[in-house]
């Protein structure tokens, strides 16, 4: 009898998880249709093309090769076209490859975006069941609105980039750990999926130790072996990801010259924009405080709750969702690029898991509060589509807003080219343009046909003065004065401003 009632409750629960599912489809589809390439994305694609034709591991060498292979899995759809004597590095290969070589740029990259999505809307799936096996199917219905809500997620699960693959497949990793303590059978496949992380990108390293020590909790007996299973399946993931793209490679050679080239970057003195101030260097605060500006004020009231009611009710589980967290976080925080909220988006994945745990209060109120936080949650979500990249709550201003707070891939990441040009095709038409633009695009390929004010005397500069909101921030005095001397008319996705000179 209590299995018939519960089975239209459980019918109900997956059809709440569609829901918000698909409309995070939506929204990451359409955020990879209207934008533009990103900084990165061109370079990943790039290599991606080498590594599906060439079988070759030479560009990107930085990160493993797992996630250019799962955005090969989109391409092989199109017809690339590479010229194989082609001589320059990753970030010319990328311009090459996108606009120099009769592909067409907007497909190619739909095309890499693709797979993305589809992982993006699974690890949705884990979110859910993480959190159902936590706390039951309310909890995961909360965790997994969180999550199908987050602007941030949405933003970057759009992209052909490594930040959600490698957070989704750890999550996943800490996920089947807790289904671990049942069933043993869960630990290689845990072991798959940590290795599918650290294929991805080298910054999952960090979660290692981590996730071996969960290995270790997770099981009453054999404890050494179960982290044995669980590091072995994962060191196999990664070779298998070099030799799936060169059977030769002399695996672990080339993740340890990946590694070295990490290193190298990590002593780089790197720009960052907190506040209204541009700094050389990096600030040690600068990720926790860029994920107060940009994560939905309910979604913070929600990871704060459900961590403490975690911390107090559920402290074995506590260690699966916060541990791995908080590691990675402080991780993060030690690197010298100050460049975004990409670099923790971990945070809003796995809190998403633990902001279920509010239904364990069992008070009526606890339910409304919870209820409403979701809701909010879902409103400044939607207020935010299709501007997903520049999103900051509202306690910052919103999406127009977030330039005066933060930049880089936080904003303006030149996502933006093709929205500008529709804008000056539909309103300034004819009109001489200056552009100042901060991204991997070919303003030209999109019909901008335009001149850099910074070669030109500020004499001469007259018309349109186009600037990218992160050149703004870290604008040179002659660009400063050209800008000052300007009247602003208009901008483009909260990410580019139009002025009139």
């Amino acid at each position: 009898m209590s299995v018939l009632l519960e089975t239209p409750r459980q019918v109900r629960s997956s059809w709440i998880v569609v829901v918000l599912l698909a409309q995070m489809a939506i929204a990451l589809v359409t955020s990879a249709v209207q934008q533009t390439p990103t900084i990165d994305e061109p370079v990943y694609v790039g290599a991606a093309v080498v590594q599906l034709e060439q079988h070759s591991l030479r560009y990107n060498p930085e990160h493993p090769p797992l996630g250019k292979l799962i955005m090969a899995a989109g391409l092989v759809f199109a017809d690339v076209r590479l010229d194989p004597s082609f001589v320059g590095d990753q970030t010319a290969l990328g311009r090459h490859v996108l606009y120099e070589s009769g592909n067409d740029p907007g497909q190619l990259l739909l095309l890499a975006r693709l797979p993305m999505i589809v992982l993006t809307l699974l690890f949705g799936l884990v979110v859910f069941l993480f959190a159902r096996d936590l706390f039951g199917p309310l909890g995961g219905l909360v965790s997994v609105a969180l999550y199908a809500l987050s602007p941030d997620v949405i933003a970057h699960g759009s992209l052909a980039t490594l930040d959600v693959p490698t957070a989704g497949f750890l999550l996943t990793s800490v996920w089947l750990l807790w289904r671990a303590r049942s069933r043993a059978i869960h630990l290689p496949l845990a072991g798959l999926a940590l290795g599918a992380a650290i294929a991805t990108k080298m910054s999952a390293l960090a979660a290692v130790p981590v996730v071996l020590v969960l290995a270790v909790l997770s099981v009453r007996r054999s404890r050494l072996q179960a982290a044995g299973v669980v590091g072995f399946v994962a060191v196999v993931v990664v070779w298998a990801s070099y030799v799936a793209v060169d059977p030769l490679a002399p695996f672990p050679l080339p993740f340890i010259e990946g590694m070295g080239v990490q290193f190298g970057m990590e002593n780089r003195v790197w720009g960052g924009f907190l506040f209204g101030t541009h700094y050389e260097g990096s600030h040690w605060y600068y990720l926790p405080v860029a994920l107060l500006v940009k994560s939905p004020l309910g979604a913070l009231v929600l990871w704060v709750a459900g961590a403490v009611v975690l911390v107090r009710r559920m402290r074995v589980a506590a260690a699966y969702v916060l541990a791995p967290t908080a590691v990675l976080l402080v991780a993060a925080m030690t690197s010298n690029r100050d460049l975004g909220v990409r670099y923790a988006i971990f945070v809003p994945m796995f809190l998403a898991v633990a902001a279920g745990a509010v239904v364990l209060v069992r008070q009526r109120w606890a339910h409304v509060a919870v209820a409403c936080l979701v809701a909010f949650v879902a409103v400044t979500s939607v207020r935010a589509f299709p501007y997903y990249l520049p999103y900051s709550n509202e306690a910052f201003g919103g999406p127009s807003k977030t330039h005066l707070y933060l930049h880089d891939s936080n904003v303006d990441w030149g996502q933006d080219l093709g929205r500008l040009a529709d804008r000056l095709r539909e309103r300034y038409p004819g009109e001489r343009i200056w552009l100042v633009y901060k991204g991997a695009g070919v303003p030209s390929y999109y019909g901008i046909e335009a001149s850099d004010p910074r070669t030109a005397s500020p004499s001469e500069v007259h018309g349109l003065l186009v600037v990218s909101d992160t050149a703004i921030a870290k604008a040179d005095e002659r660009l400063k004065a050209l800008i000052a001397s300007s009247k602003p008319i208009d901008e483009v996705g909260h990410s580019i401003s139009i002025y009139r000179r």
